[in-house]
């Protein structure tokens, strides 16, 4: 099964990925920004959950209201640092999600993804996983995420970003192929460091105020 690309056109998120990618967005408004956008996101990418109906009561009258099917268990995963912003959104939306992370740093010269945290839920081959990074520039920490949670078998994968490159999602198709990707824009290209353009610079350093 090839992968989908699902490209998130909603107004407001592509109004706020454009005030996010503006170089003069301060850190303060940048991590705002992405908080936001992370709860539109994750309003879009679960979508698709299943229902189930409940007895309950109103003020005035007993009804079949629908309600999210407790066997559809949600794991938001990290990957670090960056991630940090788009899970921190999404729990807004969703408190009941559990939490993984994978830290992951990528080495500058060889652009390969090195490991150095994994923690998720033990639980999680009962789970539903959405892996979230702000940026699909080369794939590799995207695919290497991937290749470690798919040894934990949870129920299905995920992938969410705000900005992917072709060069990330060509990769990250031919490595996982039965993976979704859901991203707010594909953008031109990757320059000679790995970096997406136009993009909007290391997501990381502009949501912590590093460089």
């Amino acid at each position: 099964m090839g992968n989908q690309i699902i490209l998130i056109k909603h107004p407001l998120i592509q109004h706020k990925l454009t005030l996010m990618r503006k170089v003069e967005t301060s850190t303060v408004k940048f991590r705002v920004l992405l908080k936001e956008i992370s709860m539109l996101l994750a309003y879009e990418v679960t979508r698709d959950l299943p229902l189930k109906s409940e007895a309950i009561k109103t003020p005035l009258a007993s009804m079949n209201a629908p309600v999210l099917a407790s066997d559809k268990k949600l794991v938001i995963i990290s990957i670090q640092r960056a991630g940090q912003g788009i899970l921190d959104g999404m729990l807004e939306l969703i408190p009941s999600a559990r939490v993984g992370h994978i830290g992951l740093y990528r080495d500058p010269k060889t652009l390969i993804p090195v490991e150095y945290y994994f923690k998720v839920p033990h639980d999680i081959d009962k789970r539903d996983v959405l892996v979230v990074d702000p940026m699909l520039a080369t794939g590799n920490s995207a695919v290497a995420a991937v290749e470690r949670l798919k040894s934990t078998n949870p129920l299905s994968i995920k992938f969410v970003c705000l900005l992917a490159a072709p060069e990330g999602i060509e990769h990250f198709t031919e490595v996982h192929p039965d993976i979704p990707i859901y991203t707010a824009a594909i953008d031109e290209k990757l320059d000679e460091h790995g970096y997406i353009i136009p993009g909007l610079g290391d997501a990381g350093d502009r949501l912590f105020g590093t460089k």
